[in-house]
Protein backbone atom coordinates (compact mmCIF):
# COMPACT_ATOMS: atom_id res chain seq x y z
CA UNK A 1 0.00 0.00 0.00
CA UNK A 2 1.72 3.64 -1.07
CA UNK A 3 -0.25 5.01 1.96
CA UNK A 4 1.19 8.28 4.26
CA UNK A 5 3.36 6.37 7.20
CA UNK A 6 4.78 8.50 9.67
CA UNK A 7 6.68 5.95 11.68
CA UNK A 8 9.80 4.99 11.69
CA UNK A 9 10.13 1.26 10.53
CA UNK A 10 11.67 -2.25 12.23
CA UNK A 11 14.16 -4.46 10.48
CA UNK A 12 12.88 -7.87 11.70
CA UNK A 13 11.15 -10.23 14.31
CA UNK A 14 13.08 -13.73 14.83
CA UNK A 15 12.81 -16.55 17.02
CA UNK A 16 14.33 -19.72 17.45
CA UNK A 17 13.03 -22.95 19.02
CA UNK A 18 14.47 -26.21 20.05
CA UNK A 19 10.61 -28.31 21.23
CA UNK A 20 11.74 -32.26 21.61
CA UNK A 21 8.73 -34.39 21.42
CA UNK A 22 6.76 -31.24 19.66
CA UNK A 23 6.37 -29.52 16.05
CA UNK A 24 8.45 -26.66 16.65
CA UNK A 25 6.88 -25.39 13.04
CA UNK A 26 3.92 -24.80 14.40
CA UNK A 27 5.12 -22.84 17.74
CA UNK A 28 7.72 -20.89 15.23
CA UNK A 29 4.90 -19.82 13.58
CA UNK A 30 2.98 -18.30 16.64
CA UNK A 31 5.66 -16.41 17.91
CA UNK A 32 6.19 -14.64 14.50
CA UNK A 33 2.56 -14.05 15.08
CA UNK A 34 3.35 -12.41 18.65
CA UNK A 35 6.66 -10.54 16.70
CA UNK A 36 4.58 -9.65 13.31
CA UNK A 37 4.79 -5.78 14.40
CA UNK A 38 8.05 -5.58 14.07
CA UNK A 39 7.78 -7.08 10.20
CA UNK A 40 4.89 -7.45 7.67
CA UNK A 41 7.21 -7.61 4.50
CA UNK A 42 7.63 -11.47 4.59
CA UNK A 43 7.98 -14.38 6.84
CA UNK A 44 9.61 -17.86 7.20
CA UNK A 45 10.67 -20.86 8.87
CA UNK A 46 13.53 -23.48 8.88
CA UNK A 47 12.79 -26.49 10.89
CA UNK A 48 15.63 -29.43 11.50
CA UNK A 49 15.08 -33.06 12.58
CA UNK A 50 19.10 -33.84 13.35
CA UNK A 51 19.56 -35.17 9.50
CA UNK A 52 17.47 -32.59 7.34
CA UNK A 53 16.28 -29.17 7.02
CA UNK A 54 13.10 -28.13 5.68
CA UNK A 55 12.16 -24.57 4.54
CA UNK A 56 8.83 -22.72 3.58
CA UNK A 57 8.76 -18.66 3.22
CA UNK A 58 7.22 -16.04 1.21
CA UNK A 59 5.88 -12.44 1.18
CA UNK A 60 3.31 -11.23 3.32
CA UNK A 61 2.23 -11.13 6.64
CA UNK A 62 2.92 -14.73 8.94
CA UNK A 63 -1.03 -15.52 8.55
CA UNK A 64 -0.75 -15.15 4.59
CA UNK A 65 2.20 -17.16 4.46
CA UNK A 66 1.57 -20.10 6.32
CA UNK A 67 -1.26 -22.46 6.30
CA UNK A 68 -2.15 -26.33 7.55
CA UNK A 69 -0.69 -27.92 4.70
CA UNK A 70 3.09 -26.38 4.28
CA UNK A 71 3.31 -26.40 8.37
CA UNK A 72 2.90 -30.32 8.12
CA UNK A 73 5.68 -30.25 5.65
CA UNK A 74 8.11 -28.68 8.44
CA UNK A 75 9.37 -31.21 10.50
CA UNK A 76 11.51 -31.37 13.32
CA UNK A 77 12.50 -30.85 17.05
CA UNK A 78 14.28 -27.72 16.18
CA UNK A 79 13.23 -24.24 14.05
CA UNK A 80 14.65 -20.37 13.70
CA UNK A 81 11.63 -18.14 12.14
CA UNK A 82 11.75 -14.77 10.72
CA UNK A 83 9.52 -11.45 9.98
CA UNK A 84 11.07 -8.85 7.59
CA UNK A 85 10.97 -5.40 7.42
CA UNK A 86 13.60 -4.53 5.02
CA UNK A 87 16.55 -2.06 5.92
CA UNK A 88 18.90 -3.61 3.29
CA UNK A 89 17.53 -4.70 0.28
CA UNK A 90 13.97 -4.11 -1.07
CA UNK A 91 10.95 -6.50 -0.17
CA UNK A 92 11.64 -9.61 -2.67
CA UNK A 93 11.28 -12.97 -2.45
CA UNK A 94 14.55 -13.37 -2.68
CA UNK A 95 15.70 -11.42 0.53
CA UNK A 96 12.88 -12.77 2.31
CA UNK A 97 14.39 -15.05 4.75
CA UNK A 98 15.69 -17.22 7.04
CA UNK A 99 18.41 -17.97 4.41
CA UNK A 100 18.74 -22.20 4.20
CA UNK A 101 22.30 -22.99 2.13
CA UNK A 102 24.46 -26.90 2.36
CA UNK A 103 27.58 -26.71 3.86
CA UNK A 104 30.48 -28.87 4.98
CA UNK A 105 29.18 -29.16 8.22
CA UNK A 106 25.78 -29.72 6.85
CA UNK A 107 22.50 -27.60 6.40
CA UNK A 108 22.89 -24.11 7.81
CA UNK A 109 19.99 -21.81 8.31
CA UNK A 110 20.28 -18.21 9.26
CA UNK A 111 17.99 -15.56 10.35
CA UNK A 112 18.86 -12.14 11.11
CA UNK A 113 17.67 -8.89 12.93
CA UNK A 114 19.76 -5.74 12.73
CA UNK A 115 21.88 -3.88 9.81
CA UNK A 116 25.61 -4.48 9.62
CA UNK A 117 27.62 -1.38 9.10
CA UNK A 118 30.49 -2.80 7.14
CA UNK A 119 28.73 -5.21 4.83
CA UNK A 120 29.61 -3.27 1.32
CA UNK A 121 33.14 -4.51 2.80
CA UNK A 122 32.08 -7.90 3.52
CA UNK A 123 30.13 -7.83 0.47
CA UNK A 124 32.87 -7.18 -1.52
CA UNK A 125 35.52 -9.50 0.26
CA UNK A 126 32.76 -12.73 -0.65
CA UNK A 127 32.66 -11.80 -4.22
CA UNK A 128 36.36 -11.48 -4.74
CA UNK A 129 36.48 -14.84 -3.35
CA UNK A 130 33.93 -16.53 -5.93
CA UNK A 131 30.87 -16.75 -3.82
CA UNK A 132 27.89 -16.67 -5.49
CA UNK A 133 25.00 -14.26 -3.97
CA UNK A 134 21.28 -14.31 -4.90
CA UNK A 135 19.77 -11.76 -3.03
CA UNK A 136 21.09 -7.78 -2.05
CA UNK A 137 20.27 -8.27 1.70
CA UNK A 138 23.27 -8.19 4.33
CA UNK A 139 21.84 -11.64 6.16
CA UNK A 140 22.80 -13.43 3.17
CA UNK A 141 26.28 -12.05 3.66
CA UNK A 142 26.46 -13.27 6.99
CA UNK A 143 24.93 -16.34 6.28
CA UNK A 144 27.75 -17.01 2.99
CA UNK A 145 30.19 -15.29 6.01
CA UNK A 146 29.18 -18.51 8.65
CA UNK A 147 29.00 -21.02 5.65
CA UNK A 148 33.16 -20.19 4.95
CA UNK A 149 34.32 -19.18 8.40
CA UNK A 150 37.38 -21.15 9.87
CA UNK A 151 36.86 -23.78 12.36
CA UNK A 152 35.61 -27.44 12.39
CA UNK A 153 32.86 -26.53 14.60
CA UNK A 154 29.81 -23.94 14.46
CA UNK A 155 30.58 -22.07 17.85
CA UNK A 156 34.30 -21.37 16.04
CA UNK A 157 32.51 -20.13 13.23
CA UNK A 158 30.05 -18.22 15.49
CA UNK A 159 33.03 -16.38 16.81
CA UNK A 160 34.99 -15.72 13.73
CA UNK A 161 31.58 -14.11 12.40
CA UNK A 162 31.41 -11.62 15.37
CA UNK A 163 35.18 -10.88 14.73
CA UNK A 164 34.43 -9.05 11.36
CA UNK A 165 31.11 -8.20 11.46
CA UNK A 166 30.31 -4.87 12.60
CA UNK A 167 26.89 -3.23 13.26
CA UNK A 168 23.70 -4.64 14.65
CA UNK A 169 22.78 -8.13 14.31
CA UNK A 170 20.43 -10.73 16.96
CA UNK A 171 20.96 -13.87 14.98
CA UNK A 172 19.13 -17.27 15.13
CA UNK A 173 20.98 -20.34 13.48
CA UNK A 174 19.88 -23.61 12.64
CA UNK A 175 22.47 -26.83 12.10
CA UNK A 176 22.47 -30.17 12.33
CA UNK A 177 22.76 -30.44 15.78
CA UNK A 178 21.71 -27.23 17.18
CA UNK A 179 19.66 -23.78 17.48
CA UNK A 180 21.99 -20.94 18.07
CA UNK A 181 21.44 -17.32 19.05
CA UNK A 182 23.42 -14.55 18.76
CA UNK A 183 23.93 -10.65 19.75
CA UNK A 184 26.12 -8.47 18.88
CA UNK A 185 28.01 -6.84 21.46
CA UNK A 186 27.02 -3.36 21.09
CA UNK A 187 23.77 -5.12 22.12
CA UNK A 188 21.67 -2.71 19.06
CA UNK A 189 18.67 -4.82 18.84
CA UNK A 190 16.92 -7.34 21.80
CA UNK A 191 17.01 -10.75 21.64
CA UNK A 192 15.45 -13.10 25.31
CA UNK A 193 15.31 -16.53 26.50
CA UNK A 194 12.93 -18.21 27.98
CA UNK A 195 11.88 -21.88 29.17
CA UNK A 196 9.59 -24.21 27.20
CA UNK A 197 7.28 -27.20 29.07
CA UNK A 198 10.75 -28.24 31.48
CA UNK A 199 12.62 -29.58 28.27
CA UNK A 200 12.67 -26.98 25.64
CA UNK A 201 14.61 -23.65 24.97
CA UNK A 202 13.03 -20.52 22.96
CA UNK A 203 14.71 -17.31 22.10
CA UNK A 204 13.07 -14.45 20.76
CA UNK A 205 12.64 -10.90 19.80
CA UNK A 206 10.58 -9.87 21.99
CA UNK A 207 9.18 -11.71 25.58
CA UNK A 208 5.47 -11.50 24.22
CA UNK A 209 6.61 -14.11 21.91
CA UNK A 210 7.58 -16.45 24.66
CA UNK A 211 4.11 -15.79 26.37
CA UNK A 212 2.17 -16.56 23.46
CA UNK A 213 3.15 -20.03 23.41
CA UNK A 214 3.53 -20.52 27.08
CA UNK A 215 7.22 -20.37 27.46
CA UNK A 216 8.66 -18.78 30.51
CA UNK A 217 10.76 -16.02 30.10
CA UNK A 218 14.11 -16.42 31.62
CA UNK A 219 16.74 -13.43 30.36
CA UNK A 220 17.81 -11.44 28.36
CA UNK A 221 20.66 -12.49 25.61
CA UNK A 222 23.25 -10.84 26.76
CA UNK A 223 25.48 -8.64 24.60
CA UNK A 224 28.23 -10.55 23.01
CA UNK A 225 27.29 -13.45 24.23
CA UNK A 226 26.05 -16.85 21.74
CA UNK A 227 23.49 -19.47 23.01
CA UNK A 228 23.48 -22.88 22.20
CA UNK A 229 20.08 -24.87 22.56
CA UNK A 230 19.95 -28.47 21.96
CA UNK A 231 19.58 -32.25 22.93
CA UNK A 232 22.63 -31.48 25.23
CA UNK A 233 20.40 -28.48 27.05
CA UNK A 234 21.79 -24.77 27.37
CA UNK A 235 25.17 -23.87 26.64
CA UNK A 236 26.03 -20.48 27.00
CA UNK A 237 29.44 -18.56 26.48
CA UNK A 238 31.33 -14.88 25.02
CA UNK A 239 31.43 -14.49 21.79
CA UNK A 240 32.41 -10.86 21.33
CA UNK A 241 33.82 -8.70 23.80
CA UNK A 242 35.38 -6.25 22.01
CA UNK A 243 33.31 -3.09 22.50
CA UNK A 244 32.18 -2.46 26.01
CA UNK A 245 29.93 0.24 25.43
CA UNK A 246 26.13 -0.64 25.10
CA UNK A 247 23.50 0.81 22.84
CA UNK A 248 20.77 -0.60 22.88
CA UNK A 249 18.03 1.07 20.70
CA UNK A 250 16.11 3.63 22.52
CA UNK A 251 13.61 3.13 20.14
CA UNK A 252 12.64 -0.26 21.68
CA UNK A 253 11.07 1.64 24.45
CA UNK A 254 9.57 4.69 22.82
CA UNK A 255 7.80 2.77 19.93
CA UNK A 256 9.15 -0.71 18.36
CA UNK A 257 8.61 -3.09 21.11
CA UNK A 258 5.22 -4.04 22.11
CA UNK A 259 3.69 -3.04 25.36
CA UNK A 260 3.25 -6.33 27.00
CA UNK A 261 7.33 -6.93 26.39
CA UNK A 262 9.88 -7.04 29.10
CA UNK A 263 12.83 -4.86 28.31
CA UNK A 264 15.30 -4.95 30.52
CA UNK A 265 13.41 -5.78 33.22
CA UNK A 266 10.70 -3.09 32.76
CA UNK A 267 7.67 -3.69 31.69
CA UNK A 268 7.62 -1.24 28.10
CA UNK A 269 3.98 -0.40 29.11
CA UNK A 270 5.05 1.21 32.19
CA UNK A 271 7.86 3.20 30.41
CA UNK A 272 6.06 4.29 27.86
CA UNK A 273 3.60 6.01 30.69
CA UNK A 274 6.16 7.22 32.64
CA UNK A 275 7.59 8.86 29.20
CA UNK A 276 4.27 10.66 29.13
CA UNK A 277 4.36 12.24 32.20
CA UNK A 278 7.22 13.41 31.96
CA UNK A 279 6.55 14.94 28.38
CA UNK A 280 3.58 16.91 30.36
CA UNK A 281 6.41 18.11 33.30
CA UNK A 282 8.39 19.03 30.72
CA UNK A 283 5.59 20.72 28.19
CA UNK A 284 2.15 21.40 30.01
CA UNK A 285 -0.59 22.79 28.40
CA UNK A 286 -4.07 23.45 29.18
CA UNK A 287 -6.96 20.92 27.38
CA UNK A 288 -10.06 18.95 27.54
CA UNK A 289 -9.33 15.63 26.23
CA UNK A 290 -5.78 13.68 25.54
CA UNK A 291 -5.30 11.81 22.74
CA UNK A 292 -3.11 9.26 21.31
CA UNK A 293 -2.08 8.30 18.01
CA UNK A 294 -3.39 5.21 17.82
CA UNK A 295 -1.82 2.58 18.17
CA UNK A 296 1.71 3.38 19.29
CA UNK A 297 1.54 6.22 21.54
CA UNK A 298 -2.03 4.76 23.59
CA UNK A 299 0.46 4.38 26.14
CA UNK A 300 2.45 7.76 26.40
CA UNK A 301 -0.90 9.53 26.25
CA UNK A 302 -2.28 7.34 29.13
CA UNK A 303 0.79 9.20 31.09
CA UNK A 304 0.50 12.41 30.05
CA UNK A 305 -3.35 12.29 31.00
CA UNK A 306 -2.30 11.12 34.84
CA UNK A 307 0.02 13.56 35.21
CA UNK A 308 -1.82 16.38 33.80
CA UNK A 309 -5.31 15.38 34.81
CA UNK A 310 -7.32 15.78 31.77
CA UNK A 311 -9.26 13.13 30.38
CA UNK A 312 -7.78 10.58 28.50
CA UNK A 313 -10.49 10.15 25.35
CA UNK A 314 -9.71 8.12 22.03
CA UNK A 315 -10.62 10.64 19.87
CA UNK A 316 -9.20 8.62 16.36
CA UNK A 317 -10.04 5.21 15.08
CA UNK A 318 -7.09 3.22 13.07
CA UNK A 319 -8.21 1.01 10.25
CA UNK A 320 -5.51 -1.62 11.32
CA UNK A 321 -5.75 -3.64 8.01
CA UNK A 322 -5.83 -1.03 5.50
CA UNK A 323 -2.07 -1.14 5.38
CA UNK A 324 -2.44 -5.12 4.87
CA UNK A 325 -3.40 -5.51 1.61
CA UNK A 326 -1.90 -5.53 -1.81
CA UNK A 327 -4.44 -3.76 -3.33
CA UNK A 328 -3.48 0.18 -4.20
CA UNK A 329 -6.50 2.71 -3.94
CA UNK A 330 -6.80 4.58 -7.32
CA UNK A 331 -6.09 7.80 -7.44
CA UNK A 332 -9.43 9.57 -5.68
CA UNK A 333 -8.66 7.16 -2.28
CA UNK A 334 -5.21 7.88 -2.50
CA UNK A 335 -5.76 11.95 -2.31
CA UNK A 336 -7.81 10.38 1.10
CA UNK A 337 -4.53 9.65 2.35
CA UNK A 338 -4.72 9.46 5.89
CA UNK A 339 -8.44 9.06 5.92
CA UNK A 340 -8.14 5.49 4.96
CA UNK A 341 -6.25 4.55 7.83
CA UNK A 342 -8.17 6.77 10.78
CA UNK A 343 -11.26 8.22 11.22
CA UNK A 344 -11.87 10.90 13.52
CA UNK A 345 -14.73 10.51 16.47
CA UNK A 346 -17.52 13.11 17.54
CA UNK A 347 -16.07 13.14 21.15
CA UNK A 348 -13.32 15.98 19.54
CA UNK A 349 -16.49 18.82 18.59
CA UNK A 350 -16.20 21.74 20.78
CA UNK A 351 -12.78 20.56 22.61
CA UNK A 352 -9.03 21.35 23.62
CA UNK A 353 -7.05 18.32 22.12
CA UNK A 354 -4.11 17.19 23.05
CA UNK A 355 -2.16 14.92 21.22
CA UNK A 356 0.30 12.85 21.81
CA UNK A 357 2.86 10.72 19.52
CA UNK A 358 5.90 8.44 19.97
CA UNK A 359 7.83 10.47 17.14
CA UNK A 360 7.70 12.53 13.88
CA UNK A 361 9.40 11.46 11.54
CA UNK A 362 8.40 12.85 8.10
CA UNK A 363 5.39 14.77 9.38
CA UNK A 364 3.51 13.26 6.34
CA UNK A 365 0.62 11.63 8.51
CA UNK A 366 0.80 14.49 11.88
CA UNK A 367 0.07 17.40 9.58
CA UNK A 368 -3.44 15.17 8.20
CA UNK A 369 -4.39 14.06 11.38
CA UNK A 370 -4.57 17.78 12.48
CA UNK A 371 -6.58 18.58 10.20
CA UNK A 372 -8.91 15.53 10.33
CA UNK A 373 -9.47 16.77 14.58
CA UNK A 374 -10.39 20.59 13.35
CA UNK A 375 -12.81 19.25 11.02
CA UNK A 376 -14.36 16.83 13.34
CA UNK A 377 -15.03 19.97 15.04
CA UNK A 378 -11.48 20.63 17.49
CA UNK A 379 -11.24 24.17 18.86
CA UNK A 380 -7.41 23.76 19.79
CA UNK A 381 -5.18 21.10 18.49
CA UNK A 382 -2.11 21.41 20.60
CA UNK A 383 0.77 18.34 19.60
CA UNK A 384 2.82 16.46 22.54
CA UNK A 385 6.09 14.08 20.87
CA UNK A 386 7.05 11.70 23.51
CA UNK A 387 10.68 11.66 22.05
CA UNK A 388 13.16 14.29 20.78
CA UNK A 389 12.89 15.44 17.31
CA UNK A 390 14.60 12.82 14.58
CA UNK A 391 16.86 15.05 12.89
CA UNK A 392 19.48 11.80 11.79
CA UNK A 393 18.76 8.74 9.74
CA UNK A 394 19.90 5.13 11.85
CA UNK A 395 22.22 2.60 10.28
CA UNK A 396 21.90 -0.12 13.26
CA UNK A 397 18.34 -2.05 11.79
CA UNK A 398 15.95 1.00 11.45
CA UNK A 399 14.05 2.29 8.53
CA UNK A 400 13.90 5.65 9.60
CA UNK A 401 14.34 7.80 6.54
CA UNK A 402 16.93 9.65 4.66
CA UNK A 403 17.87 13.00 6.30
CA UNK A 404 16.70 15.26 3.78
CA UNK A 405 13.41 13.25 4.61
CA UNK A 406 13.56 13.77 8.10
CA UNK A 407 11.19 16.89 9.01
CA UNK A 408 13.02 18.21 11.84
CA UNK A 409 16.45 17.85 9.93
CA UNK A 410 15.17 20.77 7.72
CA UNK A 411 12.73 22.73 10.12
CA UNK A 412 12.68 24.04 13.66
CA UNK A 413 10.17 23.13 16.33
CA UNK A 414 8.31 26.13 15.56
CA UNK A 415 8.69 25.53 11.50
CA UNK A 416 7.76 22.18 11.99
CA UNK A 417 4.34 23.34 14.16
CA UNK A 418 3.51 25.95 11.86
CA UNK A 419 4.17 23.26 8.75
CA UNK A 420 1.47 20.92 10.89
CA UNK A 421 -1.01 24.19 11.69
CA UNK A 422 -1.07 22.90 15.04
CA UNK A 423 -1.42 25.40 18.50
CA UNK A 424 1.60 24.09 20.15
CA UNK A 425 4.12 21.43 19.11
CA UNK A 426 6.61 20.11 21.96
CA UNK A 427 9.43 17.37 22.28
CA UNK A 428 10.77 15.38 25.19
CA UNK A 429 14.17 16.50 25.36
CA UNK A 430 16.98 14.10 25.29
CA UNK A 431 17.81 14.36 29.05
CA UNK A 432 14.38 13.82 29.92
CA UNK A 433 13.73 11.12 27.64
CA UNK A 434 17.05 9.31 28.91
CA UNK A 435 16.36 9.95 32.98
CA UNK A 436 13.04 8.35 32.21
CA UNK A 437 14.80 5.18 30.78
CA UNK A 438 16.43 5.28 33.26
CA UNK A 439 20.05 3.46 32.82
CA UNK A 440 22.06 6.52 31.99
CA UNK A 441 23.75 7.85 28.34
CA UNK A 442 26.00 5.00 27.70
CA UNK A 443 23.30 2.29 27.94
CA UNK A 444 21.46 3.03 24.41
CA UNK A 445 22.17 4.30 20.90
CA UNK A 446 20.21 7.68 20.56
CA UNK A 447 22.49 8.55 17.42
CA UNK A 448 18.91 9.43 15.35
CA UNK A 449 18.44 12.25 17.54
CA UNK A 450 22.01 13.52 18.06
CA UNK A 451 23.94 12.22 15.57
CA UNK A 452 26.87 10.77 17.51
CA UNK A 453 26.88 7.31 16.02
CA UNK A 454 28.31 4.38 18.39
CA UNK A 455 30.72 2.91 15.84
CA UNK A 456 31.45 4.23 12.32
CA UNK A 457 29.14 3.48 9.28
CA UNK A 458 30.54 2.75 5.93
CA UNK A 459 28.02 2.88 3.37
CA UNK A 460 25.07 5.88 3.88
CA UNK A 461 23.15 4.95 0.75
CA UNK A 462 20.09 3.42 1.91
CA UNK A 463 18.46 0.04 1.62
CA UNK A 464 18.57 -0.32 -2.18
CA UNK A 465 22.34 -0.23 -1.81
CA UNK A 466 22.75 -3.64 -3.36
CA UNK A 467 19.93 -3.70 -5.77
CA UNK A 468 21.36 -4.02 -9.22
Amino acid sequence: MNLPNDQPREACGVCGIYAPGEQAARLAFFALYALQHRGQESAGIVTGDGGTAHVHKGLGLVSQVFNEENLQHLRGDWAIGHNRYSTTGGSRLRNAQPYLIETALGPLGVAHNGNLTNAPALRRDLLQRGVGLISSSDSEVITQMLAGAPGPTWEERIVALMQQAEGAYSLVILTREAVYAVRDPWGFRPLCLGKLNGQGWVVASESCALATIGAGFLREVEPGEVIRLGPEGLASWTGSNNHARRALCIFEYIYFARPDSLLEGRSVHRVRRELGARLYRQHPVDGDMVIGVPDSATSHAIGYSNASGIPFGEGLIKNRYIGRTFIQPDDRLRRLGVALKFNPLPDVQGKRIVVVDDSIVRGNTSGPLVALLRQAGATEVHMRVASPPLRYPCFMGVDMATQEELIAARMDVGAIARHLKVDSLDYLPVEALLETVGQGNTAYCCACFSGEYPLPTEHRAGKGIFES
